[in-house]
């Protein structure tokens, strides 16, 4: 079993209430035990990453986001480009998780600089093996010790 550092906050973006859940449980399954910030669409994450629309800003900023494509408000790609265009976010780990299978969206994903793009997978029991390679990749990273706030 890998032993993620606990310090790293994560910020899962989806709108499917299931895949939130199946996430969560396999988090739980492979003791992973970072604080998880939870948001249903681009623009609510965006939202509690600057603190704006009544939202508390996230402190300390996730290092990591897990990000899907598909949802209301504001999609994936969008929220990405907001993201990247910020001097004080730019440098966040996105990992696309998503049903998306269409060839532009990677295309996009990866013009912004995506850690990875990852199709989710259509059992639960599937979703293991995705978050013990994410989490893998994770403990090989170097991030440096100072907050991004």
């Amino acid at each position: 079993m890998f032993q993620f550092d606990q310090s790293i906050n994560l910020m899962l973006v989806d709108d499917d209430e299931v895949d939130i859940q199946d996430i969560k449980r396999t988090f739980q399954k492979n003791n992973i035990n970072n604080p998880l910030h939870i948001a249903t669409s681009g623009l609510d994450a965006l939202n509690m990453l600057l603190g704006k629309a009544g939202e508390q800003k996230l402190h300390p900023t996730p290092r990591i986001i897990i990000l899907d494509i598909n949802m209301p408000k504001m999609n994936g790609i969008e929220f990405m480009k907001i993201i990247r265009s910020n001097n004080q976010l730019k440098s966040l780990l996105i990992f696309i998780l998503t049903t998306s299978n269409n060839e532009q969206d990677k295309i996009d994903a990866y013009n912004l600089n995506v850690a990875g793009y990852i199709i989710k997978p259509f059992q639960f029991s599937d979703f293991k093996e995705v978050v013990n390679v994410l989490h893998h990749y994770w403990n090989l990273l170097e991030f440096p010790h100072n907050n991004l706030n």
